[in-house]
């Protein structure tokens, strides 16, 4: 059973990634579901999701595109389907004819290129396709939204009986005018519209002459409008013709919706398939956009990260067009912890995170940007303890924090667990902190965990160094200009440059030489070994 904690997830700013991804879905239901996204228990179902999303990244470089699945959301018409003697309204039909539509097009298309897109093919196939839906929507309401005349044999008799009508009103009013033109009753516009009706635009002095109903004034209250008594007639007609229209178009949406309400759940599938394809689109622009992929997993418990990049890291250097430095690491049950010492500002942390992040984007069914000659396992726990995360309300200290962090991994580590921890037993007194650190280092060791840690201590690199399964590393870093590499090189322990990186930084010569006076000789001697190897 996975479980990788709401804190794990934060420490990896795993959420940062999830908005990344989520900007690149084509629907609001996607984008929204895209941020939801959790690490997946099933490994069944968590390789089914990874190979979705690396079949829809093979889609960017061949012929065979599949086809847009854009489509607006249908919840509000699903919740209606879900209340009786509630009628849809046309733009909601409209939209379920879309999705529907959408659907059938995907269906076949997966049928169409099934050996490219296998994975996808099965995903579509689980659901039924159903052209009867958007048929009858077809059938009722055309193209540009309107109900078609032919939806119903009274609504044909009524609309044609409109037509009639309209074309009586033209004529009564044409005739209207023809007898007024010649006076001198009319303003020189002669007509206008209001309320949608002609009306004759009449000089107020002479409002009296013409017969029919006052339909406003302008403005300056110089002109009137009237409609003539004998158009009126017909408009009254036309009123009642009009209230019956909107009556019969009611009863054929009522009708139609009848028709699609036992549909519901199925609408429902269809939006909730659409909206997967959005998400497995936008991972793959991701992954396109990182240079990811689906690397080989296997179940022997090997790690091995080739050329792996930070995702946050590398967007952002390529959007400033500054170079990232990839790093390559190897966890197996004969080396199972790797401890990596090193200066300050040397990559230490930044390789912790992103081991940490590329599992758990692995695991929640995102590719990862590695050499395609990587291998990846899956771990049941991913356990961390990166940054200060000092607790003001709490009032605790960094120490206690990482203490109480410590006990948490104290509970939960076993072989199936990957932990991270940056900086271990910092916040203490080097010599008692250092001694605590080392037995928590060896009940994790004893077991089974996978595990990488950051330290500064020369008694975890002592200890990294006599345990069979665990291995020194350090971060690279050129001791000419004291300028760090980014490298993570196994098998031997980093020195903390901490003389040389303050001398870089300005810090006076013979203060420098005052501190290397102050601290026993040994331990100079032991990190200029280092340096030096």
């Amino acid at each position: 059973m996975v479980k990788i904690s709401k804190k794990t997830l934060q420490d990896l700013e795993f959420h940062t990634v999830l908005q990344q991804v989520s900007s690149r879905c084509n629907t609001e239901l996607g984008k929204a579901n895209t941020l939801g996204i959790q690490p997946i228990s099933d490994s069944e179902m968590l390789l089914q999701v990874l190979g979705q999303t690396s079949e829809y990244l093979s889609s960017f470089a061949n012929e065979n595109r599949i086809p847009n699945h854009g489509f607006d959301a249908i919840e509000k018409e699903l919740q209606l389907l879900r209340i009786e003697n509630t009628t849809l309204e046309v733009p909601g039909f409209r939209r379920i004819g879309n999705i529907c539509t959408t659907v059938v097009t995907h269906k076949k298309f997966y049928k169409k290129f099934r050996e490219y897109y296998p994975l996808l093919f099965a995903t579509s196939e689980a659901i039924e396709a159903n052209s009867d839906i958007p048929a009858e929507i077809d059938r009722v309401i055309d193209k540009f939204g309107e109900v078609k005349d032919s939806a119903s044999e009274k609504l044909f008799a009524i609309r044609r009986e409109m037509n009639q009508v309209k074309g009586k009103i033209g004529q009564s009013f044409a005739s209207a005018l023809n007898t007024y033109n010649g006076s001198d009753y009319l303003d020189d516009i002669r007509e206008s519209v209001v309320e949608n009706r002609r009306v004759l635009a009449v000089k107020a002095m002479y409002r009296k002459k013409i017969k029919g109903t006052t339909m406003g004034t302008s403005k300056t209250g110089s002109i009137v409008y009237i409609e003539p008594e004998a158009t009126l007639r017909y408009s009254r007609e036309l009123n009642n013709l009009e209230f019956d229209e909107k009556e019969e178009v009611q009863r054929i949406l009522n009708t139609l919706t009848h028709r699609i309400r036992p549909f519901a759940p199925l609408l429902s599938e269809y939006q909730d398939f659409l909206a997967h394809i959005d998400i497995t689109a936008a991972k793959a622009r991701y992954a396109s956009d990182t240079n990811a992929l689906l690397p080989k997993i296997n179940t022997e418990k090997r790690l091995f990260l080739r050329d792996a990049y930070h995702p946050i890291l590398f967007l952002n250097n390529k959007r400033k067009g500054e170079k990232t430095y990839p790093q390559t690491i190897e966890l197996a049950s004969e080396n199972r912890i790797i401890v990596i010492s090193g200066p300050n500002a040397g990559g230490k942390s930044i390789t912790l995170k992103t081991i940490g992040l590329l599992q758990v984007m692995l695991q929640s069914g995102l590719l990862i940007p590695v050499h395609e000659r990587s291998s990846v396992c899956l771990f049941n726990r991913v356990l961390t303890d990166i940054g200060d995360n000092q607790s003001i309300e709490n009032h605790l200290s960094t120490y206690s924090y990482r203490l109480k962090n410590m006990n948490r991994f104290l509970r939960k580590c076993d072989s199936e667990t990957l932990f991270l921890i940056d900086e271990f037993g910092t916040g203490s007194d080097p010599e008692l902190g250092g001694a605590l650190a080392e037995a928590f280092l060896e009940v994790f060791y004893e077991r089974g965990a996978y595990g990488i840690i950051t330290t500064h201590y020369a008694n975890l690199k002592a200890l990294a160094d006599e345990l069979p399964h665990t291995t020194n590393a350090n971060m690279l870093f050129d001791g000419a200009t004291l300028e760090p590499t980014f490298q993570l090189v196994l098998g031997e322990a980093g020195s903390s440059f901490t003389f040389e990186v303050a001398q870089k930084n300005g810090i006076p010569y013979n203060l420098i030489n005052k501190a290397k006076k102050k601290i026993e000789r040994g331990k100079v001697r032991f990190d200029a070994t280092i340096a030096k190897l």
